[in-house]
């Protein structure tokens, strides 16, 4: 492990409190001194913002500089994202002069799998509890600047559990869902290396559809917020549901919206950026409540 210390020279659509408190995201914590840190991988970060600039330290086996450049999507050019759906209406225009720093994380498949089967039914605070306590328990321990910090268990690590371990960590009902889906992977029965290489989106969701614990909002997280990173697809939970018809269907009553009824209106709407309009609409709705 090489501690390394990188500077993005002023770096735009880039707001640390954005990247990690818009949902997207569990094992970022925010400090006493404003900065966040997380674990991702094998590499541990302190990330924070000066001015214009992102201060990064942390530890990685391998190029920090790199995998910060992978993990954080600094290739994709968001200020011309956001000029393309600032043009669809001022709902949008406003949702992203609020949200203007979020960049949507390539976060590793496997994390985001059983990180998004944790989070059903679920608040973040818990969800973030058991995800540390799974890590403790069965992930890789690295130590910097004398604190113990753990990595996401792989697969491998986690074959030997059982449903009551997992209880144990206070799963709830989630326990068997995480044992059966550990189970499918070892197994192969879903291989994560081929729905990578998979760029047909409705038959990577059919199979993500396929392990247990993992329904439509589930997958479509994992689909946007992994390093599958389809950006054409729309989560829906209550806050979209809410601000999707508060904005644009309109409905007495949204209990009666159907998902299918969101998913054509934002697929006309926002077309192939329907999963970043989403984060933006979210982030504002959720935070301005």
């Amino acid at each position: 492990m090489k501690e390394q210390k990188i500077t993005l020279k002023n770096v735009k659509s880039f707001e640390p409190k954005d990247i990690f408190e818009c949902g997207q995201c569990f094992r970022w914590n925010r400090q006493e001194d404003e900065s966040y840190e997380g674990i991702f991988k094998e590499n541990i970060v302190n990330i924070r913002k000066q001015n214009q600039d992102i201060l990064i330290e942390g530890v990685s086996p391998g190029n920090l500089a790199k995998e910060i450049e992978e993990y954080f999507d600094l290739s994709r050019d968001y200020e011309k994202i956001k000029a393309t759906l600032t043009k669809i209406d001022k709902n949008m225009k406003t949702s992203i002069q609020y949200g203007q720093g979020i960049r949507l994380l390539n976060q590793d498949l496997w994390e985001t799998i059983l990180s998004f089967i944790i989070s059903a039914n679920n608040n973040i605070p818990r969800i973030k509890g058991i995800i540390e306590r799974l890590a403790k328990q069965y992930g890789t321990k690295i130590i910097w600047k004398g604190k113990d910090y753990y990595t996401f268990p792989t697969p491998e690590q986690l074959k030997n559990v059982t449903i009551q371990e997992y209880r144990n960590l206070g799963l709830g009902f989630r326990d068997k869902r995480i044992y059966e889906t550990t189970g499918m992977v070892l197994n192969k029965q879903i291989d994560l290396n081929k729905l990578h290489q998979n760029p047909n989106t409705f038959e990577v969701r059919e199979q993500l559809l396929s392990l247990s614990g993992v329904g439509p909002k589930v997958a479509d997280c994992i689909l946007l917020f992994s390093t599958l990173k389809r950006l054409e697809v729309f989560p829906i939970d209550v806050w979209v549901r809410r601000v999707m018809n508060d904005l644009y269907i309109k409905d007495k009553d949204e209990n009666k919206v159907s998902k299918k009824q969101i998913e054509s209106l934002a697929t006309n709407k926002f077309g192939n950026l329907a999963g970043l309009a989403q984060q933006y609409l979210f982030y504002w709705r959720r935070e301005n409540s």
